[in-house]
């Protein structure tokens, strides 16, 4: 089994920046792919950024690409997302989780989800 805990959430002014951490206890999450997806209100959960298990590769929703970097710190057991250039329609719920499945952009071929933390985006 691994728990996720995220944090560094909070709330920002349009433009501005966070980095959201994911720390993982109970396994090595060095071989495993992982994802952060959000979740708005009244929305489904969509995916935002995945990084392979080597930390060599990473893949973005076009909505976040170029503002957004997801990185890996294995010594740490934690995945790392910098948001810059943050937008309101970036406030959401951000959540973390383990990859189980070939389709990274689909939240079934992820397992291990972290209770999320909240991301506020004011104009």
């Amino acid at each position: 089994q691994v728990q996720l805990v995220e944090s560094g959430g909070g709330l920002v002014q349009a433009g501005g920046s966070l980095r959201l951490s994911c720390a993982a206890s109970g396994r090595t999450l060095s071989s495993y792919g992982m994802g952060w997806f959000r979740q708005a209100p009244g929305k489904e959960r969509a995916f935002v950024a995945r990084i392979n298990r080597s930390g060599l590769s990473t893949y973005y929703a076009d909505s976040v690409k170029g503002r957004f970097t997801i990185s890996k710190d294995n010594a740490k057991n934690t995945v790392y997302l910098q948001m810059n250039s943050l937008k309101p329609e970036d406030t959401a719920v951000y959540s973390c989780a383990v990859q189980i499945g070939d389709d990274i952009t689909t939240a079934q071929s992820y397992y291990y989800w972290g209770q999320g933390t909240q991301v506020t985006v004011s104009s």
